[in-house]
This record gives C-alpha cells, sequence and structure tokens, in this order.
C-alpha cells in the first residue's frame, strides 16, 4: 500500500472513531463454549454470535493462565499486551460504537485484579493516541500504556513494529505474561511467555 493510501486509510479511520466516542458499547458475549471450535465459520458467513463463542473459547486458557501466573507473589512487574482492532475493541461489527469485546473485557478487568497491567500495541497511527484511549476507557480497560505508530513507523512492517514495542515494554521493567491478538503480525516475533490467537476468518477481521 502506498503511503498515500496509508495516509487515506488512516484519516478514514480517525473519523470513525470520532464518531463512535459518542456511543460507547460493550459487545455481548455468546454463551461461553469451554472447548476451542471445530472448524472456523467461513469469514464470508460469520456472524456476531458466532465470533463471541469464538473468541470465548479462544480467551479461556489466557484467564486460566493468569489465575496460574499469579498465584504467587513474585515481586515482577507483570503485564499482558493487547492489540486494538477486533481484539479489545469491536471495529468489524461495531465500526461507529467501538464496542468493547466483553469476554475479553472480563479478562482484562480480571488480570488488572490479580496486579497485571494492560498494555496495548497497535497498528493505529498515535496522532490518534487520544481518540483509541477514550475508547478504551469507555470500554471498561485500563490503559497503563499505548503504543501506535509514528510516521516513521508507517515504513515498517506490522510484525516488526509489534516486536519491536513489546521490546520497549520489557526495557520498562515488565515482565509480558501474555500476548492477545487476532493476527499472526500481533503475535510472532516472541517477547511474550504465551501468546493467545482470537479468530479473524482468513483475515476478515485485521
Amino acid at each position: 500500500m502506498s503511503i498515500k493510501a496509508k495516509l487515506a486509510a488512516t484519516a478514514a479511520l480517525t473519523a470513525v472513531i470520532t464518531a463512535g466516542l459518542a456511543t460507547p458499547a460493550v459487545a455481548a458475549p455468546a454463551h461461553p463454549i469451554a472447548v476451542a471450535p471445530a472448524v472456523a465459520a467461513s469469514s464470508s458467513t460469520v456472524t456476531e454470535a458466532q465470533w463471541l463463542a469464538d473468541v470465548s473459547s479462544a480467551i479461556a486458557p489466557a484467564r486460566a493462565y493468569v489465575e496460574q501466573r499469579t498465584a504467587e507473589p513474585t515481586g515482577e512487574n507483570l503485564a499482558i499486551v493487547f492489540d486494538i482492532d477486533n481484539t479489545t475493541l469491536a471495529t468489524h461489527f461495531h465500526p461507529f460504537a467501538m464496542s468493547g469485546i466483553a469476554p475479553v473485557v472480563q479478562l482484562a478487568q480480571y488480570a488488572e485484579s490479580r496486579g497485571v497491567s494492560l498494555i496495548f500495541v497497535t497498528a493505529r497511527p498515535d496522532f490518534i493516541d487520544l481518540a483509541t484511549r477514550i475508547s478504551l476507557g469507555r470500554a471498561g480497560y485500563t490503559v497503563d500504556g499505548l503504543h501506535g505508530r509514528d510516521l516513521d513507523d508507517l515504513f515498517e512492517p506490522v510484525q516488526q513494529f509489534k516486536t519491536d514495542q513489546r521490546i520497549k515494554v520489557e526495557n520498562q521493567g515488565y515482565t509480558i505474561i501474555a500476548n492477545i491478538g487476532n493476527n499472526w503480525t500481533d503475535l510472532n516475533g516472541g517477547h511474550a511467555e504465551r501468546t493467545f490467537k482470537l479468530p479473524d476468518y482468513n483475515g476478515l477481521l485485521s
């Protein structure tokens, strides 16, 4: 994608986020599923209810790991790194409301109650950080750190950018116990004890 196209896409995203700040909501979870879904729905037919059920299944092991990892005090400064679009905010199904994704909000709030910091690493441009913080806050997240892309970062592959940001988080003294995203570019590159991938249905929820 050309820089001009990226800037145009960024402007469009900014307009959507700004419009959505007035109507925050949390996407209600479908009934929880104890096991991971067998075969994901087709990217052309997936419904919001199916997506939320699949998210619930995918996120359940993360809660179990947070509980295990925080069972005893270690003196470490623990953190979870989250992606934003279609990981913590439902930007595909609710592009204007920027709803929180209930199973992920619940995980984040549980982790926070166990003393874990919540860090967000996103490919969104950093000049909309304030709008992003407001959207996350209204959705129920505490934002202990937010890493968006500046102009120079637009020339860097997303996976490399996100890996570099996790390294920065570690250099701030955090131990990243979990990294959660819905694309492999959110997760590959290491610098997290565990990774948890939410559904993207072959790129539909990018």
